[in-house]
């Protein structure tokens, strides 16, 4: 009897933890974390029922080969931590080899982290192309408040952290839209670079692209020097809506002719979508309250439902 009820314990030892709300990153992930518990607490009934421990093995396997999987949290070392703005960082993550996450542009992919013993999770969608050999980027901005940022707040080189993904994404083809107006409000920048880079990496590739940055300053504004270097292809254009600058006067004189000191608008917007060259096809990031406000300026401006994509 005794080995019977030590058995138990050993079995109630390896049963997976349902996962607490903070856990979701809430991004409809699939699998979200729920569907993983979901299938581990079946693989464990499985094996409890035969008394087999080695049946629970296979998901330990695939957390070390350094592999991105959407159903298990991998580690990955952080090979460099630049600070870009007082609250804004952008990571570098190694890769085995040369080898590439292989994202469709625009996935994210799901971090976890623990702190004061709570596991939490949240969605970023890595900035570097998605063919970036050995090493792949992610810009994340760290609130005061945040739970994850404190925990990112503590990170620095050489440490390990997980990751799960890709999920979501936006399937973009080459060509297939006249032209794509990016409407990004502060990190909301993310998932449109990939995008962007892979538009202007590709000669065949004749799609217009309207960049509209939201930010409340000219500091906040994040990869200056790369959006510098995206604005001087043919066919991209980038203009940045700061709703905190005083005056035009207090910027470089590079930016002045593509900036307005104002809030992203309905009238700012009809303005946008008439500068356009062609119909846009509108791709939206930012805060849920920012989304909402987009849907709703650019239905004004007679855009379509069916012609945007929120991320």
């Amino acid at each position: 009897l005794q080995t019977m009820s030590g058995n138990e314990d050993d079995w109630l030892a390896l049963k997976p933890q349902e996962p607490s709300p903070s856990q979701c990153c809430g991004s409809g992930c699939k699998p979200c974390i729920y569907d993983v518990y979901e299938k581990e607490l079946a693989q464990w009934e499985r094996a409890k029922a035969k008394q087999d421990k080695s049946l629970l093995m296979e998901k330990k396997e695939q957390s070390n080969n350094s592999e991105l999987n959407p159903d298990t949290f991998t580690a990955f070392n952080i090979s460099s931590v630049e600070q870009l703005t007082e609250d804004t960082y952008q990571y570098k993550f190694e890769l085995p080899g040369n080898s590439s996450l292989q994202l469709s542009l625009g996935q994210h992919i799901v971090l976890r982290g623990v702190v004061n013993g709570l596991e939490v999770q949240r969605a970023y969608t890595p900035i570097s192309p998605g063919n970036a050999e050995g090493y792949f980027e992610v810009l994340m901005k760290c609130y005061e408040a945040g739970l994850m940022s404190q925990y990112i707040k503590t990170w620095k080189k050489g440490d390990t952290v997980f990751w799960r993904g890709p999920f979501g994404g936006f399937p973009y083809r080459p060509n297939k839209y006249g032209e794509l107006l990016m409407l990004a409000s502060g990190t909301g920048l993310a998932p449109m670079l990939p995008i962007l880079q892979s538009i202007t990496d590709d000669e065949e590739d004749e799609t217009f692209v309207t960049l509209v940055g939201c930010f409340r300053t000219f500091d906040k504004i994040y990869l200056k020097p790369l959006l510098q270097d995206l604005a001087r292809y043919w066919n991209v254009r980038i203009f940045y809506v700061l709703s905190q600058e005083t005056s035009l006067e207090n910027l470089p004189w590079s930016y002045q002719e593509n900036t307005y000191i104002a809030r992203l608008d309905e009238d700012l917007m009809k303005t946008i979508i008439n500068s356009c060259r062609r119909k846009p096809f509108v791709l939206i990031c930012g805060s849920s309250a920012f989304n909402e406000d987009m849907n709703r300026y650019l239905k004004a401006a007679g855009i379509e439902e069916n012609s945007c994509f929120v991320f």
